[in-house]
């Protein structure tokens, strides 16, 4: 994949006025909502307008809902590893295999995943997507640290009742497009190794404030290979920083992914992708 640099990109014409990135729980709560920042690209400056809470999934689902023409990027995964539904003999239409998945209960999927990777030599427990390697993302099977597939399991039900369009796995309003982001990925590419956010209080150090410091700075000077500037209000980058769960912050990643992806041809996403696995978008196409 090229390199994304602004000469690649000239004219940073959005397809789509309306962009949003949202950070997504499985068990939405006031303390932990269903984060969504909601902005518009103008001339490679990415605005954000403003920061959303849904501490339930009544009010997210309405949200999907909204009019377009908007495009999103989903902090969730979209499918499982084909290898994973093959060796399980699940379906392998992706809707229908969505919809199987839906109907069983987080203890079962926990059940079966587990038995999955017990079966598994060390080293080599969980099935992989074919975008996990160059995404560097949890597999979409793990239901811990990060419960990725529990966050599966909620969240693309809802995307799939709300009739949005999932480009390259599911037909819907092509005016309300999700893609499947992953704020990791933009945020290693600027900090490396280093962490910037912690749910757990008594790991909220000032060396992850400062991270998300440093973070921020580069998205605001455009420091990315996507190629695109954010612009904060004074209030808007404070509350950024302040949020050391970074929550609100990785919501603003997805909503830059967004941005680059309103850009792109085809959404961003490669000419052909595993219509079971999904892509995860702005993930290098080879490594």
């Amino acid at each position: 994949m090229p390199s994304l640099t602004p000469a690649l990109v000239p004219a940073l014409v959005p397809v789509f006025p309306a962009l949003a990135g949202i950070d997504f729980t499985s068990r939405p709560t006031p303390r932990k909502p269903i984060t969504v920042a909601l902005g518009h690209l103008q001339r490679g400056v990415l605005r954000l307008e403003r920061i959303e809470a849904h501490t339930g999934f009544d009010s997210f689902a309405r949200w999907l809902r909204t009019p377009g023409p908007w495009l999103g990027v989903f902090d969730l995964p979209f499918g499982l590893p084909r290898e994973l539904v093959l060796a399980l003999g699940w379906p392998t239409d992706w809707l229908a295999l969505m919809r199987h998945y839906a109907a069983l209960s987080r203890e079962e999927i926990r059940a079966t995943f587990a038995a999955f990777c017990d079966a598994r030599p060390a080293g080599g427990k969980f099935a992989h997507r074919a975008v996990d390697r160059p995404a560097g993302s949890s597999p979409s099977m793990k239901w811990v640290n990060p419960p990725v597939a529990y966050m599966l399991h909620a969240g693309v039900p809802l995307l799939i009742e709300a009739g949005v369009h999932l480009p390259g796995l599911h037909a819907g309003d092509a005016d309300r497009v999700a893609l499947e982001g992953y704020p990791g990925l933009l945020a290693r590419e600027v900090l490396g190794a280093r962490s910037y956010k912690s749910d757990d209080r008594a790991r909220q150090t000032p060396e992850r404030l400062i991270a998300r410091i440093d973070l921020i700075d580069a998205l605001d000077q455009g420091r990315t290979r996507l190629a695109l500037r954010l612009k904060l209000s004074h209030a808007q980058r404070e509350d950024l920083i302040a949020d050391a769960s970074g929550d609100r912050l990785d919501a603003v990643l997805c909503l830059v992914q967004a941005a680059w992806a309103s850009t792109r041809p085809n959404h961003g996403l490669p000419a052909a992708i595993d219509p079971l696995e999904g892509w995860i978008v702005t993930a290098p196409q080879s490594v």
